[in-house]
């Protein structure tokens, strides 16, 4: 066997790259649903949830809307842990049992979460403007679509085909995260914002909303067909992609915890 390419290692530590920056912003995106919606809902304080402006998660005398949007927001840590753990080879390897398992959590719960969200957006009315609801039902749809197919072709043990829809499942149900780390690292790069407004209808919002699923999925799909071509100019254009979306989303990261999440903790 001839050994791995310059422009395969490239690819596969872009990767790695990738990941690492993913954790770390997704870790801190759990860290601040436990600490900031969490804490108050443990304590009863529901009002409190809308001390971060934008939408208001607690409407008095809406039971079932606030008892849905509690729901939506604290599944969302349990979703976006067990999607990173589906992440690690190693625990693929070394406990498939445990995979199996979150795997299954991360699958119900994506489709869980598609239709509270669609329901608090369609029902409730919980979204800053047209075009952003738009794409929280097409994002929706997505997960619905990917996540059956992920579990249909673990069912029929194709492990390959359900790996590719696992991870695009992965890319759609980190949407709402993707959006955050997008709109700050925007921010950050240009120092403002430029092109965006306070109910998310500027030109920068309108991308970013709906890029905040359909760019990663982009770049997920780039990165396969590089790594399954095999080939120098292919893995070495992936590389350079996925490189500098861990650089914009790494500046997302940073954006996020210090401006959108830290000031509210």
């Amino acid at each position: 066997m001839s050994p791995p390419s310059r422009s395969s290692i490239a690819l596969r530590w872009a990767a790695i790259l990738w990941f690492v920056v993913a954790a770390a912003g997704q870790t801190a995106f759990i860290g601040f649903i436990l600490v900031f919606y969490g804490v108050r809902a443990a304590t009863g304080n529901f009002a409190a949830w809308n001390d971060k402006p934008l939408i208001d998660g607690y409407i008095r005398g809406d039971d079932l809307g606030n008892v849905v949007f509690a729901a939506h927001v604290l599944l969302a840590s349990v979703v976006t842990l067990c999607g990173l753990l589906q992440l690690v080879p190693g625990l693929r390897r070394r406990w498939p049992r445990l995979h199996r398992w979150t795997g299954r959590v991360f699958l119900t719960l994506a489709v869980v979460m598609a239709l509270s969200g669609v329901w608090l957006s369609v029902v409730r009315g919980t979204y800053l403007s047209v075009v952003s609801a738009v794409a929280i039902l097409i994002n929706a749809a997505l997960i619905l679509v990917f996540a059956g197919l992920a579990w249909r072709h673990a069912l029929k043990r194709r492990f390959e085909p359900h790996r590719r829809w696992a991870l695009r499942t992965f890319m759609v149900v980190s949407g709402v995260w993707f959006l955050r780390v997008g709109l700050m690292g925007w921010i950050v790069v240009n120092r403002g914002p430029v092109g965006m407004t306070k109910d998310m209808s500027g030109p920068a919002d309108i991308v970013l909303a709906f890029g905040s699923y359909l760019i990663p999925l982009a770049v997920l799909e780039l990165y396969g067909w590089a790594q399954r071509s095999g080939r120098h100019l292919p893995e070495a254009v992936a590389a350079t992609v996925v490189t500098a979306a861990s650089a914009f989303m790494a500046l997302g990261v940073f954006g996020t915890i210090a401006f959108l999440w830290g000031p509210y903790l």
